[in-house]
């Protein structure tokens, strides 16, 4: 087992997990704590809901995952709570924080097999939380961001082969196995995506070993396709559900570089994206989560979801090149490209 104390002791400040604001009362509807995923009496696999403070019928879904380099398998309780989690709630959003396997309980793709059951429980209780399932995203803080970036990125791929490593990105963890596990958005906060190539820009020293390599339990000299396959951007493809990315320019735990690297990444093979490169953005903190960037995190979720309801019974239409629906006496030609539909796992499932 890799020697993870020189990384203990190189924390950033305030954690792995970023600075968070102070606990406040979120303003809810219900919720339900400490709920197993999994079907198991695991504490890691227990996640925490959410319901806006407006009743409704149903909800759509936004999945947030805390950050901790993957080394908590207990942080739902700090997923930015004062912050994301507040703003997506305020919008209207249910919430769902949940704990995952770390690095320390199992090694890759333990995490992202998490994730995926999390999804697919978001579908197969949806009548038991109220979840409205047409619309299911993912969002995260730093590896909670490549986690949600994973899960967007792989959406629709059960299993693959990326290079000499045969991988499962589905596994086999819950009691809805036959649910989907695409979803339909993703929010990249601070995430680590290509961890072949952590020192782009200038970062904090990790010591001997770092988060990467204890989670998978290797090198990057020694196993590179390791390393790749753990990379949210190795699995782009035009097929990605849209991605919201922000990241700091002073981020010295995951060098911004990442956060950029992605976003052009996924303009060139036509994901819809967009990025914030906040100037005095650190890993986390008040010059990250700002109402302005709060608001475009949630403008762009509303944006995709009503794109996705187009030519509803409100009777909308899209306006592609602003990615949101307008009024009827505004449509354009491009009426005949709307669809009204639930959203499902792409034709990558088949693969």
């Amino acid at each position: 087992m890799l020697c993870v104390a020189s990384i203990a002791m190189a924390q950033p400040a305030g954690g792995f997990g970023g600075f968070q604001a102070p606990q406040i009362k979120l303003e809810t509807s219900l919720e339900w704590k400490d709920v197993n995923y999994a079907g198991d009496d695991q504490v890691y696999h227990t996640c925490d809901i959410y319901l806006p403070k407006v009743e409704k019928e149903a909800y759509p879904v936004v999945i947030h995952i805390y950050g901790s380099a993957w080394f908590n398998n207990n942080g739902k309780g700090m997923a930015d709570l004062g912050t994301i989690v507040k703003s997506l709630l305020d919008a209207g959003y249910a919430v769902v924080c949940p704990n995952h396997r770390s690095s320390m309980d199992a090694k890759w793709p333990a995490q992202i097999h998490d994730i995926r059951a999390v999804i697919r429980f978001v579908r197969g209780e949806a009548k038991t939380y109220k979840f409205d399932t047409s619309f299911i995203a993912t969002s995260g803080f730093s590896s909670g961001g490549h986690l949600a970036s994973t899960a967007a990125t792989t959406s629709g791929t059960k299993q693959t082969k990326v290079g000499s490593v045969d991988i499962d990105l589905e596994g086999n963890v819950g009691n809805y196995l036959q649910e989907c596990s695409a979803v339909n958005a993703a929010c990249d906060w601070s995430g680590p995506i290509d961890l072949t190539a952590m020192d782009c820009g200038e970062g904090m020293k990790m010591g001997e070993n770092s988060p990467e390599d204890v989670l998978l339990n290797s090198k990057l000299a020694k196993e590179p396709d390791k390393y790749i396959s753990l990379s949210a951007n190795h699995y782009v493809d035009p097929n990605d559900p849209p991605i919201i990315i922000f990241h700091g320019d002073k981020d010295r735990v995951v060098p911004n570089c990442q956060g950029k690297m992605f976003f052009e990444q996924l303009k060139a093979a036509g994901v819809k994206t967009e990025a914030t490169f906040p100037a005095e953005g650190n890993h986390g903190g008040p010059e990250m989560y700002t109402e302005e960037n709060l608001q475009k995190m949630v403008h762009f979720l509303n944006c995709v979801r009503e794109k996705d309801a187009c030519c509803s019974k409100e009777k909308k239409c899209c306006d592609k090149e602003k990615g949101c629906c307008k009024k009827d006496k505004e449509c354009s030609k491009k009426e005949k490209e709307c669809r009204h539909k639930e959203k499902k796992c792409s034709k990558k499932e088949a693969k």
